[in-house]
């Protein structure tokens, strides 16, 4: 188990011998905020001083004589009003560290209590192109895929897309009306985009168009031979493209089952749910009445037309009786709140009260304007442009560093390419992970792509450059790794560093305690400073002896590992070199 965690374990003992519930303060047991303090950081007695009538210093001395911590700590302290300050052996840390050198999961257990995820993430609507709003959805809900799967988790990725709606509506009236016969031989994907395009923008300003889509869309529903015939030909056109992007970004899903799988079920889950009360008619449609909520949620409209909320409650139904989850994640933009507050108060009325369901919300991608970012003509940038923009930036930041090099350029035009797919796509996914899913950021290509500060091309960097040193040792890590040998942590530096990583395990737990990718980021970038100032400091090639370049050069292969298997967990990939 981690540092941290043992920490917790030990005072939860404690705790419980004093009568108390160890879950509602354990997370007092913390880092330090500075190496100052020590390595780590108990506030337990602040906490509870008041209700034991002590002072926060008389209790830190007692929950310091009931926990067994000497093993673990060679200094204890109780600082101010009643922090209590620990430091953690070197021995142990050297302990770990070499431990973990011969370990591919770098000395991170998998848990012990396993639960079953189902993350419904990215659901793209598949007759018109992915945009940039698809990326947040899809970044971040591949990287809690990622995180709960590697520590253990059983994990359902279920991409449910939008292919059912308004928008095949719009295909199909335009193909009637509008189709290029010919440029859909040459060109399918590009046609049908045009047509939806050309509708979208009709339907705006004619209300006989919109209203011809709609009965386009109810006919496709009500089983029309020739408008599921016209579907059936669409949809493997439309999901090529949004495969092909789905590739680029390295996400894939256990399962895509989108709206039309869950058709044919909502009219017996209507008559079910009025059946057994749940739901009522009212005004001609038919509702669930919530308490807490202002506006029923309709499930009928007074035409007969099911909704989103319909289809959810229908997929949600499927979930649990399939995949009998502990947990079901929603990863869907912030202003979806108020529908997905309805489908979890509905879920309990239908008797799911055990399953855990948590509307994982982010906030908008916003231009240096401050508003949803968009082309210069006002249109929605499309997420294949995007990446085509991160890529061929990417590669003149490529080109530029290989052609400075001081004995020339040492890539091939292969290389190059390759390295510029994986920069670039990474610095894009790093920039959106990288932030505070709840809140709106600004996209900038020259921000995501700078070779300084928390972005993904100075992570990449950082990694390649821990590889350099082996390159000039003409070693491979391997056979470092297979020499005897053993870590020690002569100085501050190299010990706040091997302290760094031995942290990555806290870094994901963190993580994933409220899906938030940006906490790995974060220590990624705190990883990647520390293992700076070491290279700046602590000479490795040229160390003082056999025994201490051994050491020194474990901690860069450890670094660098957990640089890559951190990124990878973000869905990031890694370059030898730059």
């Amino acid at each position: 188990m981690s540092l941290l965690t043992e920490l917790r374990a030990r005072f939860a003992v404690s705790l419980e011998s004093l009568g108390e519930d160890p879950k509602r303060w354990i997370d007092q047991v913390r880092p330090a905020q500075s190496p100052e303090y020590g390595d780590y950081q108990a506030n337990l007695a602040m906490c509870l001083a008041k209700r034991f009538a002590r002072s926060p210093r008389q209790l830190a001395h007692e929950l310091l004589a009931r926990t067994e911590l000497g093993d673990l700590c060679d200094r204890l302290e109780i600082a101010g009003p009643g922090f209590i300050n620990m430091r953690i052996r070197d021995e142990v840390l050297e302990a770990r560290l070499t431990q973990s050198v011969h370990d591919p999961r770098l000395g991170i257990p998998l848990r012990q209590q396993t639960e079953t995820f189902v993350v419904d993430y990215s659901a793209p609507n598949v007759a018109k192109p992915m945009h940039v709003g698809h990326i947040r959805s899809t970044v971040i809900g591949d990287a809690i895929c990622r995180m709960l799967r590697f520590v253990g988790h059983r994990v359902i990725s279920d991409n449910h897309i939008g292919d059912w709606g308004t928008q095949f509506g719009m295909i199909i009236y335009g193909w009637r009306h509008f189709a290029d016969r010919t440029n859909f031989e040459k060109d399918p994907l590009g046609e049908l985009g045009r047509l939806y395009r050309l509708v979208n923008e009709l339907a705006e300003k004619d209300p006989a168009v919109a209203q011809a889509v709609q009965t386009e869309t109810a006919k496709l529903h009500a089983g029309d031979p020739e408008n599921r015939q016209l579907w059936q030909q669409f949809m493997p056109i439309c999901l090529q493209e949004i495969e092909s992007i789905y590739r680029r970004l390295g996400v894939t899903f256990d399962y895509t089952l989108g709206e039309s799988f869950y058709h044919d079920r909502l009219p017996a889950l209507v008559e079910d749910l009025r059946r057994r009360g749940i739901a009522q008619e009212s005004e001609g449609a038919v509702c669930i009445f919530l308490e807490g909520f202002k506006a029923p949620m309709i499930i009928r409209k007074r035409d007969g037309a099911f909704l989103y909320a319909t289809t959810d409650l229908a997929t949600l139904i499927y979930r649990m009786e399939t995949w009998q989850p502990d947990w079901i994640l929603y990863v869907v933009d912030h202003r979806q709140s108020l529908h997905f507050q309805q489908l979890f108060a509905a879920a309990r009325l239908l008797g799911y009260d055990k399953v855990k369901l948590v509307h994982v919300s982010f906030g908008t991608v916003l231009g240096e304007d401050g508003r949803p970012f968009r082309t210069r003509s006002g249109e929605t940038v499309p997420l294949e442009a995007l990446l085509d923009e991160a890529v061929a930036r990417a590669r003149k930041i490529v080109d530029q560093n290989d052609e400075a090099k001081p004995n020339g350029p040492e890539l091939s035009e292969e290389e190059r390419a390759r390295i510029a797919e994986v920069v670039g796509i990474g610095a894009l996914k790093y920039a959106d992970l990288s932030q505070n899913r709840t809140s709106d950021y600004v996209f900038s290509f020259d921000k995501m792509l700078a070779m300084n500060g928390n972005t993904g091309a100075y992570m990449q960097y950082a990694y390649a450059r821990v590889r350099s040193i082996f390159a000039k040792a003409g070693l491979t890590p391997e056979e470092v790794r297979a020499r005897d040998g053993s870590i020690t942590l002569k100085t501050t530096v190299e010990r706040r560093l091997g302290l760094g990583i031995l942290r990555f395990a806290e870094a994901i737990d963190l993580a994933l305690e409220d899906f938030r990718p940006n906490l790995l980021t974060n220590y990624l970038f705190e990883l990647a400073t520390l293992y700076s100032t070491f290279y700046e400091t602590c000479p490795v090639l040229q160390a003082e002896t056999p025994e201490l370049r051994q050491s020194r050069l474990l901690l860069c292969d450890l670094t660098a590992r957990t640089i890559q298997k951190g990124l990878e967990l973000l869905g990031i990939g890694v370059v030898e070199r730059m």
